[in-house]
């Protein structure tokens, strides 16, 4: 298995995706991974300050709130880079291990 990593870790990344409805969503690129040959983002929710400041009322209710998105890179036929959920439960598992290894070695 090839595993490629890129931490963004000095730079901050950001990256807009516009879901089903149209609505804007900002995330920051935490990472990239590079898994037998298929490219997955590990992704941080950025919020708005209203947002944050339903979500910091939120959390007090909640043990672990920090979480992250992974998605998987994918071309439509026209070559166009798009982001998709990952729907394998085994796939998923490889790039969420990939993704811990990661974390753990450089301890962020």
């Amino acid at each position: 298995m090839s595993n490629e990593e890129e931490l963004f870790d000095d730079e901050f990344c950001m990256l807009v995706l516009v879901d089903d409805e149209g609505e804007e969503h900002e995330f920051q690129i935490l990472a990239e991974l590079e898994i037998e040959g298929d490219t997955y983002r590990v992704l941080m929710p950025l919020f708005e300050e209203e947002e944050e400041e339903e979500e910091e009322e939120e959390e007090e209710e909640e043990e672990d709130t920090d979480f992250v998105v992974i998605l998987k890179v994918v071309y439509d036929e026209e070559g166009n880079e798009l982001m998709s959920e990952i729907e394998d439960d085994h796939e998923l598992d490889m790039v969420v291990e990939a993704w811990q290894e990661l974390e753990d070695s450089l301890e962020i």
